[in-house]
């Protein structure tokens, strides 16, 4: 049986979407970071790294997000979450999911816990690195939007939903209580992401992880 290892609204949610999604049986097992339980021997164990989310299946053991995400589509091929192996498609599909972990939850990450890029104590210098952060963030959002409207919607890659979806809805909803520049504020991702927050494997997400609005 599949579990994953998640905390409400951290990067698990990404996984999370994509098991609704698929509509295959799975178990939720709660890692209660505000008790740093993601710290402890047994997850460390699963993670050495200490984040969430980590999936397993069995004997396999996965963690990094974008890597449970290709598993799950290629373990369940005919859900169709995932362009098909060997097209143009399936390239850009690759391209945007790593450019989403890779470079705006990366940045994303630098917003949330800017004293991790300066000396302790400096509270100026962390300052300086949040308001850079966000406006680098701005600049990514930008380019998504330009995504979502060169492709003709209603999803992140044009007329087929795909697992990217959860990725693109997740890292966008991260940015939902910034004093300005937040995701839905953009006439193109505003209406996407009201899309993406009306899908039934979203709504149930939502209740799981026990969230409130802000949604996106």
């Amino acid at each position: 049986m599949i579990q994953l290892h998640y905390y409400p609204s951290t990067a698990a949610m990404i996984p999370h979407i994509v098991l609704e999604e698929l509509g295959i049986p799975y178990w939720r097992v709660l890692v209660d970071r505000s008790q740093n339980r993601h710290k402890e021997p047994a997850y460390l164990k699963l993670n050495p790294n200490g984040l969430i989310p980590v999936l397993t299946d069995g004997d396999l053991v996965l963690y990094e997000t974008a890597a449970i995400v290709l598993h799950l589509c290629d373990t369940n091929p005919a859900a169709r979450l995932a362009p098909e192996i060997g097209t143009p498609a399936r390239a850009h599909f690759y391209k945007w999911l790593m450019w989403c972990t890779n470079t705006l939850q990366a940045t994303l990450i630098v917003y949330f816990y800017p004293e991790r890029w300066v000396k302790e104590g400096n509270a100026e210098g962390a300052a300086e690195v949040k308001a850079k952060a966000q406006e680098k963030v701005g600049g990514l959002l930008d380019q998504l939007d330009a995504l979502v409207a060169d492709n003709g919607g209603p999803w992140v890659l044009g007329q087929d939903y795909s697992a990217l979806d959860a990725y693109v809805f997740t890292l966008c909803r991260w940015t939902r209580n910034f004093p300005q520049g937040k995701a839905r504020e953009r006439a193109h991702l505003g209406p996407y992401l009201q899309r993406m927050s009306e899908r039934p494997a979203v709504q149930r997400v939502f209740e799981a992880e026990k969230l409130s609005a802000p949604f996106f």
